[in-house]
């Protein structure tokens, strides 16, 4: 029975971790968000994320197992790699670098930003009435 438990809550713990590793994707823009199908780009939700992986690995340091302790390392590295990609990237969004570190100190994005696809908007059409004719 506790070995059922302990197996529950492994699985519980590995869900989360993922739960979290995905949203901070989806923040990146890297992956589209499910709800609207689009990517965006949200660095300042990102780095919440990252932040909340970090706080986990640091307060579970020393109850996780050698797996559960690779899989969230590896997976901080590549989405901090993906975080500083995403503030280099050209003229699309400001960010303050003094302000933005990805080592688990302090990652705030100052501005938000989301792309969203360009919508054409269609004019209505009109019907011209043709003159009666007398």
């Amino acid at each position: 029975m506790a070995e059922e438990q302990l197996k529950k809550e492994d699985q519980l713990f590995i869900h989360l971790v993922n739960t979290f590793v995905q949203s901070a994707w989806i923040s990146l823009g890297k992956v589209k968000n499910p709800v609207t199908d689009i990517l965006e780009r949200n660095l300042e939700q990102a780095t919440y994320y990252i932040d909340l992986l970090d706080m986990l690995q640091t307060k579970m340091k020393g109850n996780l197992s050698e797996w559960e302790e690779q899989y969230i390392i590896h997976s901080l590295s590549e989405l901090k790699l993906n975080f500083i990609d995403e503030q280099k990237k050209g003229s699309e969004e400001t960010v303050n670098s003094d302000n933005d570190k990805v080592d688990g100190t302090s990652t705030k994005a100052e501005e938000t930003v989301e792309e969203k696809p360009k919508v054409k908007k269609k004019k209505p059409k009109v019907k011209k009435k043709k003159p009666k004719k007398k």
